[in-house]
Formats: C-alpha cells, sequence, structure tokens
C-alpha cells in the first residue's frame, strides 16, 4: 500500500506565496508583508495568481514527503519530474532478505497469472539471495531484481511543481499506482495549504478541455470541442 507523509514544509506556506507575489509590485518588505496580509487577501491573490497563470511565487513553498510501498516501476516514473529532490532507498548499500513486491489488480484479477507471477518474483529473488551467498556484490546481484519490488524515498518539491505534476499524475490515464501516490500527496498538502492543495488536480479541469489523443470521458479532446462549434 502507497503510503505518504508530509515530514517537512515551508511555514506558513500560503501566506509566504502570497508575501512574494506582492513583493514585486509593493514598496513593502516581505517581512512586513507577511504580518500584514490576512488570511482573505492571501486566498484572493492566490486566487489571482492560479487564474492569471502566474506561478512563479508557488516556487517560494516547498514541501517534503516520505513515500513507501511503491514499485521501482513508479519511482522510476516519479523521478522524470526534475524540478524536485529525491533521495531514495539504494539497492547498493541494503541488501534485501527480504522482498516485499507490488502486485497490479489486473494480474490478480487472473488466477493462473497471478500464481505464475508470484512464482516469478519469488524465483528472482531466491536466485538475488544465491547470488549474494555466492559473494557476488549485492550492486550487481540486483540486476536480477524484478522493477515490481518496494522502494521508499523522500520527495521535496515546490508548490509550482507540484500544481505540474499533479495536473500530469492525478490523470485518468496516468498508470494507477502514481495516481495512488499524488491522490495521498495531495491530501497531505491540504492539511497545511488547503488552497495550493485544491489546485492540485488534472489539467483538464484548468483547461476546460482534454489535451490527450483519447479523453477519459470527464472533458471532450479539444478537436471534438471544435467540431461541437
Amino acid at each position: 500500500m502507497v503510503y505518504v507523509a508530509l515530514i517537512s514544509y515551508t511555514p506558513d506556506p500560503e501566506r509566504t506565496i502570497a508575501a512574494a507575489a506582492r513583493v514585486s509590485t509593493s514598496p513593502a518588505r516581505a517581512s512586513q508583508l507577511m504580518q500584514k496580509l490576512s488570511p482573505q487577501a492571501v486566498d484572493r491573490l492566490l486566487s489571482r495568481l492560479i487564474s492569471s497563470g502566474h506561478l512563479s511565487p508557488f516556487e517560494h513553498a516547498s514541501f517534503t514527503f516520505a513515500i513507501e510501498g511503491i514499485s521501482r516501476v513508479t519511482s522510476h516514473q516519479l523521478v522524470r519530474h526534475r524540478m524536485a529532490s529525491y533521495t531514495q532507498q539504494s539497492q547498493r548499500y541494503v541488501p534485501l532478505k527480504e522482498f516485499s513486491y507490488i502486485t497490479p489488480a489486473t494480474i490478480s484479477a487472473k488466477r493462473e497469472m497471478e500464481a505464475k507471477y508470484h512464482q516469478g518474483v519469488r524465483a528472482a529473488h531466491h536466485l538475488y539471495l544465491e547470488m549474494l551467498d555466492a559473494g557476488i556484490p549485492a550492486e550487481d546481484a540486483r540486476y536480477v531484481l524484478p522493477q515490481a519490488g518496494e522502494t521508499g524515498l523522500v520527495m521535496t518539491m515546490n508548490g509550482r511543481e507540484l500544481i505540474h505534476v499533479c495536473s500530469l499524475r492525478l490523470c485518468l490515464r496516468a498508470q494507477w499506482e502514481i495516481v495512488e501516490l499524488f491522490e495521498k500527496v495531495k491530501a497531505e498538502v491540504e492539511k497545511v495549504a488547503p488552497h495550493l492543495g485544491a489546485e492540485l488536480k488534472p489539467k483538464c479541469y484548468r483547461l476546460g478541455y482534454c489535451d490527450e489523443a483519447e479523453s477519459c470521458g470527464i472533458f471532450p479532446i479539444a478537436v471534438e470541442m471544435g467540431e461541437r462549434r
């Protein structure tokens, strides 16, 4: 099961974003703006920033998450988002005497395939252990391990990158595991930055249409919209 915990974040993140945005148009210092901005003013300013697409102030709020229980399939997808920082459990330095792994529901739904899947994963892990016993370094023995293996990592993203990544990874056409991951990231952000958390959503909600080649059905694709006009 995917586990996500927000372990560190910019204090008063939404006020920090709002104060940063005001600095560019105000003679007041950022420290003064932090004190003067009312909650209502912060909320209004964040709404204007979002609606205008002026997202650079959101970079001043950062969020650090502890993530556990995802497969290396998903961690490979995750680290493609480069405007972030990641520190992942190393298979080079951590020998995997036990091997927890993810089983997709599509495999579990076919009992014969599920049995073969478990057999294959366990066989790979057994060979890995044999290699370790034979003196092969963990950094080389790990080559045999499947991507289904669970991993853990720490991830830090700023508010702007969270908006961008969630616009892609909360799309229903993204793979199920990374969708679940960012649903939990969103839930953690909402606890400390509710306005920002509400903006973590698939891009179609902001665009008003689907810009993928095939729509999940929530919004029509751009071509379909043009045909209806």
